[in-house]
């Protein structure tokens, strides 16, 4: 696989909230191809949190069978960063102000 080519990347369940542990589901092309591959998985759409879907670890194993590529967290936020789909919770400010 080309690292130009369209994909859904998943990394590993380790973020931990709500007495589980969670994955983030990401697309490096749009948002509509993300929402499409999460509405195929059944995630419910308020799994969104502004650029990517929270995945409860039992649906890692589904999401990768489904052709989510699992990546590295750090991976995970190169490809969206660079896609320039990355929206963080808290846009850095410019120094000085």
């Amino acid at each position: 696989m080309c690292f130009d080519d369209p994909v859904i990347l998943i990394d590993p369940p380790t973020w931990p909230g709500h007495g589980r542990l969670w994955s983030h589901l990401v697309s490096d092309t749009s948002f509509a191809e993300l929402h499409e591959f999460a509405e195929r998985l059944g995630v419910p759409a308020r799994g969104f949190e502004r650029d990517h879907y929270d995945l409860p670890s039992h649906l890692y194993d589904r999401a990768v069978a489904a052709g989510a590529t699992p990546v590295r967290s750090r991976e995970l936020l190169a490809r969206l960063t660079t896609a320039g789909l990355r929206r963080p919770k808290h846009p850095r400010r410019p120094r000085g102000q």
